[in-house]
């Protein structure tokens, strides 16, 4: 920036910051976060630092004088960890409770709420009262056995505390009439059988520190931020680094036969045992409660001597929490409210166009580095034109980032007053940025595509997908070594990967003898594939991870789920009708399955054991209205476990149609052609 445009750029951040001053100081209303007020000072900052004659008295800175790895098992949870529905504002959290208690709508919710720590989620099991395992969350089913480092957590007993006499009795008293209170007794006085406590592991601030003075005086990167620092320590393969990294722990959930009826009184027992939680926690009897308590916290958030991005809400009964089911991976009965995400201010430099592997073409606003949630944020997305017409945003602009959740960095706002004068429109191109090829909008659909199906970004693209980490998982073969295999036709699909000799690749930069053997040996050790994981390598448009294990589950092979009806696909749970046809589409295309083909020729990939046939095995239903004992999702989920199928329409292929309360035209089509109609009682005959 020169030093005129630096003058210029000065004077607007001056006019808007005293605008906003006004707001908050006069009119105590401030239509911008105070963060996004902080970061245009701090831009201000830099940038009179750098002119230092543009320093005047008057200027806002002179108020004051004077910032799953190698090495380790995989283990299968026995009960899935599950992830969360995060909101961010009181009316989402509304929302979410409406939608709960229309399943239940003559039960009173009550709820306990958490501290949500940002660490690790990780599970500890203890056998007759020995630690015996410690592992990751994962991917919610599966994780990594890390038990030599959370034995190296001294928060965490090796063998669980036997409380005293006194302490049993004030917990009986305190829970009176909602425990079992024999079975309570000897699961705190024997600890026998399995007791699985799960929580989050995480670094307090000021070990954080320690080990950034440590690293930096040793020549190495500090970490950003306590969360990053506590897994890569978990994940140490070397216990004592680990050691080293002075790792804490707070539980939140306890899971085995206690004789607990609530979340509050798993969180009494987990105490009991040995085990720390979070003293802040509370039972909350409304919103306004929960409101309060998030509220409350938050002023605490900055003091406290651990990292937290909100609170964790639960349904406090356990009966109901498990009535209420699982949406996807998410529970329906607990919520996480984070506090608004934080923002900042930067300015969009450019907007480049990048090309999926399905074809997608998609916007990228390229911005100066600003720093959101511990981490340096210079890329956004932009979604597509729409989005970029809605914000008003043009090139040049300064922009609100956050980072929503902490996690995914969005521009949400424009500063229209700070545009410059040269500031440019953005228009999506009518050519594909990487093949020239024309550009498609097709109807009913907000993105452009690429037209060319061989062009090398989507190529790219599927090369990438196909051995990531979800995948087929093949390690060292990142974007500059792909490109250089498509370029040099040594790969013009995933197939010849596994055709690939270490003297093939000699001839490409950056290759000698051992790096061309370790990568031909990495790709020829995954020759063995899970069939989720392949299902999921094959790229179709709207399956992702979570959707390859439904399908990977309900057809057992591919073969089975290459012949599938769109019928078929949508009784899948979780499998919608836009999933179904992107399916059926992929499977029908005489190019991808070619492709199919050749992968099936080079790989092995594996079948899935379907369940046993079920006593509803060869029935299909259709659900109509809403049922008082269970929700309809999870009846479909009862359904489909004793091997029925769900319809979502009535034909006469139709074996029963549950008429729940206010049914809807289902019914009376179901009753014109002569389909069995059963009402709730008798439905729940039928499932036993």
């Amino acid at each position: 920036m020169t030093k005129t445009q630096a003058e210029a750029r000065v004077k607007k951040l001056r006019e808007e910051i005293d605008r906003y001053r006004y707001q908050y100081h006069v009119l105590n209303k401030l239509e911008i976060s105070e963060a996004v007020l902080d970061s245009l000072k701090h831009e201000l900052y830099k940038l009179e630092q750098q002119y230092p004659d543009l320093i005047t008295p008057d200027s806002p800175t002179q108020r004051v004088a004077g910032e799953p790895a190698k090495g380790f098992k995989k283990v299968s949870h026995t009960t899935p960890m599950l992830s969360l529905e995060d909101v961010f504002s009181r009316q989402e959290t509304e929302d979410w409770l409406e939608r709960v208690k229309k399943l239940r709508p003559q039960v009173k919710f009550e709820f306990y709420a958490e501290v949500k720590m940002d660490g690790l989620a990780t599970s500890i099991l203890y056998e007759d009262g020995i630690l015996m395992r410690g592992a990751t969350r994962g991917d919610g089913r599966v994780g990594e056995e890390v038990t030599r480092n959370v034995r190296t957590i001294e928060a965490l007993p090796l063998r669980l505390r036997v409380p005293t006499e006194s302490e049993i009795e004030k917990f009986l008293k305190k829970h009176h009439g909602a425990v079992d209170a024999a079975k309570v007794r000897r699961v705190l006085t024997t600890h026998s059988g399995r007791i699985e406590a799960r929580g989050e592991v995480y670094m307090s601030r000021k070990h954080l520190e320690e080990l950034n003075r440590k690293l930096k005086a040793r020549g190495e990167a500090e970490l950003a931020n306590p969360r990053n620092a506590a897994a890569g320590a978990i994940r140490q393969l070397d216990p004592k680094i680990a050691a080293e990294r002075h790792l804490a722990f707070l539980g939140w959930q306890l899971l085995g036969d206690l004789g607990t009826t609530t979340h509050e009184q798993a969180h009494d027992m987990l105490a009991l045992l040995g085990l720390p939680t979070n003293e802040l926690n509370r039972l909350c009897g409304d919103l306004n409660a929960v409101e309060n308590f998030l509220n409350e916290v938050g002023k605490k958030r900055d003091k406290l001597p651990y990292q937290i991005d909100g609170i964790v809400l639960n349904v406090n009964d356990d009966e109901l929490f498990n009535l209420l089911g699982v949406v996807g991976k998410t529970p329906r009965a607990a919520v996480a409210w984070k506090f608004a995400a934080e923002q900042g201010t930067t300015v969009v430099r450019k907007i480049l166009v990048s090309v999926g592997r399905r074809g997608t073409l998609t916007p990228v606003a390229v911005m100066d580095p600003v720093q959101l949630a511990g981490t340096t944020v210079t890329h956004a997305t932009l979604h597509n034109e729409d989005e970029i017409k809605r914000l008003g945003l043009k090139i040049g602009d300064t922009v609100i980032v956050e980072k929503a959740g902490d996690i995914i960095p969005k521009v949400i706002q424009v500063l229209p007053k700070l545009r410059p004068r040269d500031a440019k429109e953005f228009h999506m191109p009518k050519k594909c940025p990487m093949c020239g090829s024309d550009v498609e909008r097709r109807e009913g659909e907000v993105a452009y595509f690429c037209m060319n199906t061989k062009c090398f970004a989507q190529e790219l693209a599927r090369l990438l997908h196909f051995t990531s980490r979800a995948a087929l998982d093949i390690r060292g073969l990142g974007d500059k070594i792909a490109e250089q295999l498509l370029q040099t036709g040594l790969v013009s699909e995933p197939a010849d990967l596994f055709k690939l000799k270490a003297g093939d690749l000699l001839a490409l930069e950056g290759f000698a003898e051992v790096a061309s053997n370790k990568l031909v040996d990495e790709i020829q050790a995954h020759k063995k594939v899970s069939l989720d994981r392949f299902i999921n390598g094959l790229g179709m448009r709207h399956v992702g991870e979570e959707t390859a294990r439904d399908l990977a589950g309900a057809f057992g092979s591919l073969g089975a789920l290459c012949q599938a009806t769109k019928e078929q696909l949508t009784a899948v749970p979780g499998i919608g009708q836009e999933v179904s046809e992107a399916v059926v589409e992929f499977f029908g295309d005489k190019r991808e399955a070619e492709k199919v083909d050749h992968l099936l020729a080079v790989l092995e990939v594996g079948t899935q054991t379907k369940r046993p046939p079920g006593k509803l095995a060869g029935t299909t239903w259709v659900l109509t209205g809403s049922l008082e004992v269970m929700s309809r999702d999870q009846a479909k989920e009862k359904i489909r476990a004793l091997g029925g199928e769900i319809s979502e329409s009535v034909s006469k292929k139709i074996t029963y149609v549950v008429a729940g309360a206010e049914p809807g035209s289902k019914l009376d089509k179901a009753r014109k052609l002569g389909v069995t109609v059963l009402e709730e009682k008798e439905f729940l005959k039928k499932l036993g």
